[in-house]
């Protein structure tokens, strides 16, 4: 057993690539598995040798279950550190609601309801922007019955999305997307009737499309310290994202990269709001006029955190350096270090990835620095190869079906 195993362990919330880039991280630095607490068992996370326990209940995000599950598993560890990991919004709300029901030695990092909620909230989160001087989409807020009066104050396509994405979820209708891109108004009239139609009472963001591709998108990933210091910053060019109704917006390829203002603008922005832990900002380029339009912000490591990893970053040492060792290297650190990090086959990568982008993304591969997170060498059994090959292949046939291939 490594010597850090005995000192904590990771308890992760969720059941996707995020939880498993999270548990690998862990494991990749310190050998030590984690614990997985989820609705249902997801693909990344079966037959896997890195995750200790997968521990699965259709109600873990009630408040209830979730409670019982993590008091018990904090009260089976008290002589260790327990990490308390949210890797969706559902899973950080509840640590963030019910951080004085933990004990002493359990870490969850994240700021109290109230303040998340306002960052998270996208309406509140863009009047913070606008106060800070953070460059963002023309922006509409839209209520119930709204839409039929309105005159848009900008031209089509229209960006349509819910302001509170975990409410959102649970008013499923036919043709639900996460984010609606709307050639005309009449169709965002009609998108809007069906999102409030099916039960949704909160708000809906309407925004200006910011033309261009998957390839001017932008992800920067940060950790702050307990005093909501920025001590790490990870930017990813963005290639590719995924284009079904449910999974647009997903990262699916990024490239390391480093835009030194960008960074330093948007890490001044997060230490102005008070935010500890780890925050994700999606951000893409406007050629119209030469700047980032900051998007949203998720106040946890992304799905697509393990491209801070790969780049040298590991995620899982933040947190034991900062909650366990209290030795932060000094100062702000830049993940730089060029990967290519990939969760599609190789094919799509030069099929719907501009060409321009071709020569490196070959030369990375040549030279061992891609990595797809859920291909890890020490958690390879046949049966979880075999389950991520099909996987790989749905990936494929998911562009072939909604993808506009640009490669070549």
């Amino acid at each position: 057993m490594n010597v850090l195993e005995a000192r904590f362990v990771p308890a992760l919330f969720g059941h996707d690539i995020n939880v498993y880039s999270v548990a690998r991280a862990f494991h990749e630095m310190y050998g030590v598995r984690s614990y997985v607490f989820c609705k249902a068992a997801g693909g990344p996370c079966r037959d896997s040798r890195i995750i200790a326990g997968l521990t699965c209940d259709p109600a873990m995000d009630t408040r209830e279950v979730f409670l019982r599950n993590t008091l018990a598993f904090c009260g089976a560890h008290r002589d260790k550190t327990v990490f308390l990991l949210g890797c969706g919004d559902n899973y950080v709300r509840l640590l963030s609601a019910n951080r004085e029901s933990f004990p002493a030695h359990a870490v969850a990092p994240y700021m109290d309801l109230n303040t998340l909620e306002s960052l998270i909230y996208k309406e509140s989160f863009y009047r913070l922007c606008e106060k800070a001087g953070i460059d963002h989409p023309a922006t509409v807020i839209l209520r119930a019955g709204e839409q039929k009066t309105l005159k848009p104050p900008f031209g089509p396509p229209y960006i349509l999305k819910p302001s509170n994405g975990v409410t959102y979820w649970e008013h499923p209708f036919p043709g639900q997307h996460k984010v609606f891109t709307l050639s005309s108004w009449e169709d965002t009239v009609r998108a809007a009737d069906a999102v409030f139609g099916a039960g949704y009472d909160d708000s809906l963001i309407l925004q200006e499309f910011i033309p261009g591709d998957d390839s001017r998108m932008r992800v920067l990933t940060c950790y702050s310290d307990r005093r909501a210091k920025v001590r790490m910053a990870a930017l990813g060019h963005v290639l590719l994202e995924e284009h079904t109704p449910h999974g647009i917006g997903n990262h699916a390829v990024i490239l390391n990269g480093s835009r030194p203002e960008l960074t330093a603008s948007l890490t001044g922005f997060l230490e102005t709001l008070g935010i500890s832990g780890f925050s994700n900002m999606d951000i893409k380029y406007d050629a119209r006029d030469g700047r980032y339009k900051l998007f949203e912000i998720n106040l946890r490591q992304g799905r697509s955190n393990y491209y801070v990893t790969a780049g040298g970053g590991n995620v899982a040492a933040w947190l034991v350096q900062d909650y366990v060792d209290n030795a932060l290297p000094p100062g702000l650190v830049e993940i730089t270090e060029r990967r290519l990090w990939s969760v599609v086959p190789r094919g799509v990568l030069f099929r719907y990835i501009h060409a321009d982008y071709h020569g490196e993304m070959k030369a990375l591969i040549r030279e061992g620095k891609s990595v797809n997170p859920l291909f890890y060498e020490r958690d390879m059994s046949l049966k979880r190869r075999a389950r991520l090959m099909v996987g790989l292949r749905r990936q494929g046939r998911n562009y072939q079906r909604h993808g506009t291939r640009i490669g070549r």
